[in-house]
């Protein structure tokens, strides 16, 4: 009875927190995932570009964040971003420390370590491409944004999402990591709780539970949506 008054909605109860916390978590993670989006995207291109100098970038960043603990780099992210921040409004004339929110913070080092790893899931998913399908593009005149948008980014999209859905799990538990900054997610709350009620094993099982429940649910959108992307493959093939 008593975890179960701990667990509920009422006064002095924990359910609320906890599906906040969880709402929190899956929040974190998707900016997390459009930002790490963007910047895989952009490194994919540089290693594709054909310019030495880009592609060279393009690598070092992908090596740089991927053989980084991802803890090192939300306390990075977290306490450099504040730094910069705080030089920048000295130099204008404020004197103050000017702190980065932890929700920006968080979903900003979520989304750098994972577009290390986006990065090559685009560049692989663009080498994918028919070739013939670009050379017939630019034999019709076709110029580089009408093809980007018309031939490559839906064919990227669609080969990219197997990819994108295992890197989504990756975000989800990395966003974890982000309790350390104070950002009030689903770790957080446990870890709160827990000390609060002096129960961790039913706090963290219930933490365990509600991680479980969103990776089974977006894992199963992510199904839906690859499937509904190559239903026209699909159709090709038979």
């Amino acid at each position: 009875m008593e975890t179960l008054r701990i667990f509920g909605f009422g006064e002095g109860g924990w359910g609320l927190a906890l599906l906040m916390g969880a709402g929190m978590t899956l929040l974190v993670s998707a900016c997390g995932l459009l930002i790490g989006a963007v910047i895989g995207g952009l490194v994919a291109w540089a290693r594709l570009s054909g310019h030495r100098l880009a592609g060279a970038a393009g690598e070092a960043y992908a090596a740089l964040f991927r053989g980084l603990p991802e803890l090192l780099v939300i306390y990075f992210v977290y306490f450099g971003s504040s730094t910069l921040l705080t030089t920048a409004a000295f130099i204008v004339g404020y004197d103050g420390f000017v702190g980065v929110p932890s929700f920006v913070a968080g979903a900003l080092a979520v989304g750098v370590i994972s577009g290390s790893y986006q990065a090559e899931v685009f560049r692989a998913a663009y080498l994918a491409i028919a070739k013939g399908e670009l050379e017939a593009a630019v034999s019709v005149g076709m110029n580089r944004w009408l093809m980007f948008r018309r031939i490559i980014a839906p064919q990227v999209l669609r080969f990219a999402l197997p990819g994108l859905g295992n890197l989504w799990q990756v975000a989800l538990k990395d966003s974890s990591l982000i309790s350390v900054t104070g950002l009030t997610e689903l770790m957080r709350v446990s870890q709160v709780g827990a000390g609060s009620t002096h129960q961790p094993f039913a706090f963290y099982l219930a933490g365990l539970v509600l991680y479980l429940i969103m990776t089974l649910v977006t894992t199963r959108v992510f199904d839906l949506a690859e499937a509904r992307a190559t239903r026209g493959m699909r159709r090709i093939a038979g």
